[in-house]
C-alpha cells in the first residue's frame, strides 16, 4: 500500500503510463503536474527528490513564498499556475511562473501580454473554459471559447498552447473532457489540460497532455491556514 508521498508519486506515474497504453498513447505523451498548493517546501523536497520537475500552484504568492528557494536547490523546475489570476498579479505571476492554465478574460490576457512583453517571456499559456457553465466557476464559456481564442493568439500575440477545464464536481468527467478535446480540435490546439486526483485516468483516454493531481500524491489537504 502507497504510503508515503514518494510511493504515491511512483503509483500516480505508473497509473498515467498504463492509462496511457490503454489508450493507444506512446509512453509520456501526458505531463504530470504535481499539485503542490497548502503544502510546505519541506513536503515538496522528497518529490523533487524522487525525480518529479514540474508542479501547480494555484496562488501567486504562496508560490512566490516557497518556489525560489527550490529552484536555487534543484534544476529543471517548471512551475506552473493552475488557479485564478487577478490582473494586478500578471507581473508576479510573469516573472514566477512557467506555464500559465487559465486565462479566462481579455483583463487578464492583455495584463500578461503586457507583462511578458517587458520581461521579454514568451510563456505558453492555456485557456481555461467553464465546459459547465457553472456561474460560481472561472473559465470562459464553451460558447464564447472560440473568439477568446483568436482574440489571445491572433489579435494580442498571446502564445496559447491549449485548453484547461474543471468539470463540475457532481457531473461525470467524461462529456466535458470530450467537449474539451472537440473545441481544442477546431481551433488547432493540441494540449488540453484536464483530470485531477479522482478523474486523471479517464481524462487520458480524451487525449488529456497535463494532468493535475495534488491529493493522489501529497495526501489530504488542510485548508484552515
Amino acid at each position: 500500500m502507497a504510503d508515503t508521498a514518494t510511493d504515491r508519486l511512483a503509483k500516480v506515474v505508473s497509473d498515467i503510463r498504463a492509462a496511457e497504453a490503454e489508450n493507444g498513447r506512446p509512453d509520456g505523451a501526458a505531463t504530470l503536474v504535481a499539485v503542490s498548493k497548502t503544502f510546505p517546501a519541506e513536503d515538496i523536497r522528497p518529490i523533487l527528490d524522487a525525480g518529479q520537475r514540474v508542479f501547480g500552484e494555484n496562488r501567486v504568492q504562496e508560490a512566490i513564498g516557497k518556489w525560489p528557494g527550490l529552484r536555487e536547490d534543484y534544476d529543471g523546475i517548471e512551475l506552473h499556475l493552475i488557479g485564478p489570476l487577478q490582473s494586478n498579479k500578471a507581473k508576479e505571476a510573469v516573472a514566477t511562473f512557467d506555464v500559465i492554465h487559465t486565462v479566462d478574460r481579455e483583463k487578464i490576457a492583455k495584463a500578461l501580454k503586457a507583462e511578458m512583453d517587458k520581461q521579454g517571456r514568451n510563456l505558453p499559456v492555456f485557456i481555461q473554459v467553464n465546459t459547465g457553465d457553472e456561474p460560481q466557476k472561472a473559465g470562459i464559456s464553451s460558447k464564447e471559447t472560440d473568439d477568446f481564442v483568436r482574440f489571445c493568439r491572433d489579435e494580442i500575440g498571446l502564445n496559447v498552447v491549449g485548453l484547461m477545464c474543471i468539470p463540475p464536481v457532481e457531473e461525470a468527467p467524461g462529456p466535458h473532457f470530450a467537449l474539451l478535446e472537440k473545441i481544442a480540435k477546431r481551433n488547432g490546439l493540441d494540449q488540453l489540460s484536464m483530470g485531477m486526483s479522482s478523474d486523471y485516468e479517464i481524462a487520458l483516454g480524451f487525449g488529456a497532455t497535463h494532468v493535475r493531481v495534488g491529493s493522489a500524491i501529497f495526501g489530504h489537504r488542510d485548508y484552515s491556514a
